[in-house]
């Protein structure tokens, strides 16, 4: 009995103790796209048969279009490419977890066309999509071409 008279407070004691429980961890969102745009310059299924050239990037800005509903960014890229006969390449990759969206501008050349190689000027514009909350930079070529936010 006295055993009982020891033991029971204790129990008692040991229920009024609180069981800690396993915090939830914060999750973070992964950037997605919402709506995809359409692009002109992405790869086509007959660029296999090209060789792969390059592209001469002059300058590269986003512009926040509020006239378009959803809002969008385009991008707009002015440079050169290394003859007339080659066909500008605009890839656009979705973007990472760190809310990067990677632009890899390139150009494609036929080998089997002879073509002077004098300088052909571009300017391209494309729009971005829209996409989910956060905010995002835009890197064309490994060059930091801006960022923007959406809500």
């Amino acid at each position: 009995m006295k055993r009982c008279v020891f033991i029971l407070p204790i129990l008692v004691l040991i229920s009024c103790i609180a069981v800690p429980t396993v915090e939830p961890t914060a999750t973070t969102a992964i950037p997605v796209i919402v709506i995809v745009e359409e692009n002109p310059y992405r790869p086509q299924s007959n660029d296999a048969g090209l060789k792969l050239a390059g592209a001469i990037i002059n300058n590269t800005n986003l512009v926040e279009r509020f006239d378009l509903d959803p809002f969008r960014v385009e991008l707009n890229i002015s440079g050169s490419l290394p003859s007339v006969c080659n066909e500008l390449r605009i890839n656009v990759s979705p973007p990472n977890v760190d809310y990067q969206i990677f632009v890899e501008v390139y150009s494609l050349i036929n080998t089997d066309i002879n073509c002077d190689n004098v300088f052909q000027q571009f300017e391209a514009s494309l729009l971005l999509g829209v996409y989910s909350n956060g905010r995002y930079t835009v890197w064309v070529n490994e060059g930091y071409a801006g960022d923007f936010i959406t809500y």
